[in-house]
């Protein structure tokens, strides 16, 4: 029957009819085995795919028939595979009809135990690559086999056009799922309020840093931006991205201190389908996002030391392991640190990996706080105000040079987001409006008050205050929720340095509290 060339040709074209329109590995494979068993008395069938980089074969979909022991459905070494070795390298098909005489090979003993005794194998090539291999064995072998083995050669070039688009339509899948994953990401991060027309200094010292910012960004160096919380770091990271060589891939946020041990790498590296309970797919972790673009990792200074070494670890090979799956990911992003924290204090404090640090701090940008850069507020509320009035649908107030000047002398403990929140709240408060001195005071507290005298405080003088009411209402206590440090919005490690220089002991504030309660 295989001999008529006719007959062969309307064979094949029915064969591939069954399996052009199949969508999935498992229904093209099944369509496929259900056709061939029809024509071909086989009793076991497989196909090999074969990972040229890393020489390894994987089942295609999960073999039909005889089951055999000790073969796993996980990728294996090429060697493993004996027989597909043996075609994937010489490109030419293995008929066996007794495996008997094969049983110096582990596999043969495999095959025979189940009681196949004879194999035929095929080489499945497209524009002369090998994508794998496809397996008929058999328990008694046929006796046209040599006429079977012309025909599954014919067959083994359309099996492997039909793999090959399958394998393809699966990568634009992939592809086509990974592009709406970053959609909706970068949905999520719209409301992070960078924008370029909003990048407005006057100071020597942001004059200084934005000069620094231009050589950076230029480069694939590691960054760590520095300052107390809310200075703009994370604006600043947005901004090197923006102008450096990977602006066309995505810069992806990891806010480490909202990690979960427990979801670090699956959040991070990704998971496999089935790696846990609840992995209803397969997803594609923040790296492997980030890939051609950078990885801003916020608050680095707040990621548990576990999690540190981990997290290194990929840092310096930029490769890892979905969660759930065994093959290595290569990925080339920019890593882009920041930290209120003094990284440096918190090594000697056993609290940050030294390597790790020296992995980030290729370059180290220290972000001022803006009390010490008054010259930049004036421009900041100006572009604070239009932007902020754009998104909250309402005519921006106007400021007095009066009222900007009692801005200028406010401390601004929380830095540009504590100036933030005032425009907002004036834009809501006075639309379109102007702004009074009263307005500013009854917000920003005694700060801009003018002394008995008639003379306003200096802004060491104005913070040196505010960090002495902070630490009254707080009974001496720095740190913990209660503390200063937490009612200031600054870490503690800032606010104990700012007390030096103010001379404040909490110690005075804690008897003040105890003489109060007595």
């Amino acid at each position: 029957m295989l001999r008529d060339k006719t007959k062969s040709y309307e064979l094949l074209l029915k064969i591939n009819n069954a399996i052009v329109h199949q969508t999935t590995r498992e229904t093209l494979f099944n369509a496929l085995a259900r056709e061939l068993r029809s024509l071909i008395p086989y009793d076991r069938f497989s196909i090999n795919l074969y990972d040229a980089e890393r020489k390894f074969l994987s089942y295609f979909a999960t073999a039909a028939g005889i089951p055999l022991s000790g073969i796993s459905n996980q990728p294996r070494p090429l060697e493993k595979g004996i027989f597909a070795h043996m075609v994937i390298r010489t490109r030419e098909p293995l008929v066996i009809p007794d495996l008997t005489r094969q049983t110096y090979f582990t596999s043969v003993e495999n095959m025979l135990t189940v009681g196949l005794t004879a194999t035929m194998v095929f080489p499945l090539l497209v524009r002369n690559t090998v994508l794998g291999s496809i397996h008929l064995s058999f328990r008694r072998a046929p006796e046209n086999m040599d006429d079977l083995a012309e025909f599954c050669r014919e067959l083994s070039s359309q099996v492997a056009i039909a793999v090959d688009n399958m394998l393809s339509h699966t990568k634009l899948k992939e592809m086509n799922e990974q592009l709406q994953r970053q959609k909706t990401y970068l949905l999520k991060q719209s409301d992070d309020g960078y924008e370029m027309s909003n990048l407005e200094f006057a100071s020597p010292a942001m004059n200084e840093i934005m000069a620094q910012v231009e050589m950076v960004a230029g480069t694939d160096a590691s960054v760590i931006l520095t300052g107390e919380t809310g200075t703009g770091k994370d604006f600043i990271a947005r901004h090197i991205h923006k102008i450096s060589q990977r602006r066309d891939g995505l810069l992806v946020k990891v806010n480490c201190p909202a990690l979960a041990p427990s979801l670090f790498e699956s959040e991070l590296f990704g998971h496999s389908k089935g790696a846990f309970t609840g992995a209803s797919g397969q997803r594609v972790g923040r790296f492997e996002m980030a890939d051609g673009g950078t990885v801003f990792l916020d608050e680095i200074g707040d990621l548990p030391m576990p999690l540190q070494a981990k997290l290194l670890h990929v840092l310096q090979d930029q490769t890892f392991e979905r969660v759930g799956d065994s093959r290595s990911i290569r990925v080339n992003f920019r890593v882009i640190a920041a930290t209120n924290k003094n990284l440096e204090d918190c090594i000697r404090e056993h609290t940050f990996r030294s390597d790790l640090f020296y992995r980030l701090s290729t370059i180290t940008l220290h972000l001022p706080p803006l009390r010490e850069r008054p010259e930049d507020i004036p421009p900041l509320l100006r572009v604070l105000s239009a932007s902020q009035a754009r998104l909250l649908h309402r005519p921006a107030p106007r400021y007095s040079d009066e009222v900007v000047a009692d801005i200028c002398r406010h401390s601004w403990p929380g830095n540009i987001r504590e100036l933030k929140n005032l425009v907002s709240r004036m834009i809501i408060l006075r639309p379109g409006q102007e702004v009074s001195r009263e307005d500013i005071r009854s917000h920003l507290g005694e700060a801009t008050a003018e002394t008995p005298g008639g003379r306003f405080p200096t802004l060491d003088e104005a913070e040196c205050a505010h960090i002495a009411k902070a630490l009254a209402r707080a009974g001496g206590m720095v740190g913990g929720t209660k503390g200063a440090a937490a009612l200031l919005g600054v870490p503690r490690s800032t606010l104990q340095y700012r007390m030096r220089k103010c001379g404040l002991s909490p110690e005075d504030f804690r008897r003040q509290a105890v003489a109060r309660e007595g």
